[in-house]
């Protein structure tokens, strides 16, 4: 293998070429970006940064003379416009094209936008520090969606003094994917503050004066943030070839298509520990991801390892620290194992049919989560060791 080309140059991305590296391959390794920058992390875009406590440069996931060490052919700023499978080509935005022997897709997602103009999203470095120009104590920040993204951003905007209103379509914010009683929890923590949040109203479009409802009543605000979810970033692969559903889709060695692999948040692939298709938004699953993509890529096909991790994500809002490991949409049943609900100190555990499929913590140290993810590796029955507190 001579020629080996990444796509995406951001967490997983950057973690496949150091992989290969690493690994031993030794041939020319170009890696493709459509953004201008070197590779940065995105978690803080939505805290640290957002919240004027990080420079910009703190973002970098490596130093310049880090990535030169690795003798890449480095393409940024030039957006991957088409796959070729049959004579093995990626083709670039501006006009060229780069041959390969193996390939890893790793081009993220994008957000998804409302009708109308004006609003903002988060997903670049430009969106933050354009979003944080605006923020400022009186300012009406209205947030179109109460995920993990849309909640992170809203406490930020309240620590700066701005006048935040939270609008979700769901009765209960994130309830589809960590049960209602903790998503009652974490709304609560915005209405303790003052962020006003509605649920159960849906945003038709952004118009100058604010954003419009479904029933037609227009909200008034300085600045709106929609955050209400992703979309893989699969357009270019059209007409490939590659099988694309809700994000490139691949077994469980990630690969999509001989010598194609893909990883990171535009990954779909069959989890064998949980039996199941799944794609993954979360930083740590992008960089293990990406590893595991380069190291198959590599091996022989006999020597391929199934890629079947524990999922774990966390996020920051006020003073409350989240961690979950496991895959929580979709479970059965919901466990407060330690703590209290109330306190906003517990951790809960997921059971989907008859094993640990997930655990969350909020306000615990790591310690306190931390064996669950064992549990959930080795297939633990629910009901051995799972022992209910009041909730």
């Amino acid at each position: 293998m001579n020629r080996v080309v990444v796509v995406g140059a951001s967490a997983a991305g950057l973690a496949a070429v150091e992989t290969l590296r690493r690994e031993g391959y030794d041939g020319t390794l170009t890696l493709v970006g459509d953004e201008p920058h070197l590779p940065y992390d995105r978690p803080p875009l939505s805290k640290q940064l957002l919240a004027s406590e990080w420079a910009e440069d703190r973002l970098r996931l490596r130093r310049p003379e880090d990535l030169a060490a690795l003798g890449l052919d480095l393409r940024l700023g030039v957006a991957a416009s088409g796959l070729d499978l049959t004579d093995r080509r990626v083709r670039l935005a501006d006009g060229r094209a780069v041959p390969y022997d193996g390939l890893v897709l790793a081009t993220g997602v994008r957000p998804r936008r409302l009708p109308g103009e004006g609003a903002h999203v988060l997903r670049t470095l430009e969106d933050a520090l354009t979003l944080r120009e605006r923020l400022a104590p009186g300012r009406r920040l209205v947030v179109v969606g109460a995920g993990f993204l849309g909640a992170e951003a809203a406490a930020v905007a309240w620590r700066l003094g701005a006048r935040v209103m939270l609008l979700e379509p769901a009765a209960v914010p994130l309830a589809h994917a960590v049960g209602e009683a903790v998503g009652r929890v974490l709304a609560q923590a915005h209405r303790d503050r003052g962020v006003r949040l509605r649920c159960g109203v849906t945003v038709t479009e952004v118009t100058e004066d604010g954003v419009r409802l479904a029933d037609g009543e227009v909200v008034e605000a300085d600045e709106v943030l929609v955050a209400v979810g992703s979309l893989p970033n699969t357009g270019w692969l059209a007409g490939s070839g590659l099988t694309v559903g809700d994000g490139v889709v691949c077994d469980e060695y990630l690969e999509a298509a001989r010598g194609v692999y893909a990883a990171g948040d535009v990954a779909r692939w069959h989890n064998p520990l949980f039996g199941t298709g799944m794609r993954i938004e979360h930083r740590a699953n992008a960089a293990e991801q990406g590893m595991a993509a380069a190291r198959n890529l590599l091996a022989a096909p006999e020597a391929r390892k199934p890629f079947a991790p524990v999922p774990y994500f966390w996020s920051d809002q006020y003073d409350m620290k989240i961690q979950a490991y496991g895959f929580l949409r979709g479970h059965d049943e919901m466990a407060v194992v330690e703590g209290a609900l109330d306190d906003r100190r517990f951790v809960a555990a997921y059971r989907t049919g008859d094993r640990v499929s997930g655990a969350l913590a909020v306000g615990m140290p790591p310690k306190a989560i931390r064996p669950w993810r064992q549990a959930i590796a080795s297939g633990a029955a629910w009901g051995e060791g799972v022992r209910r507190v009041p909730a």
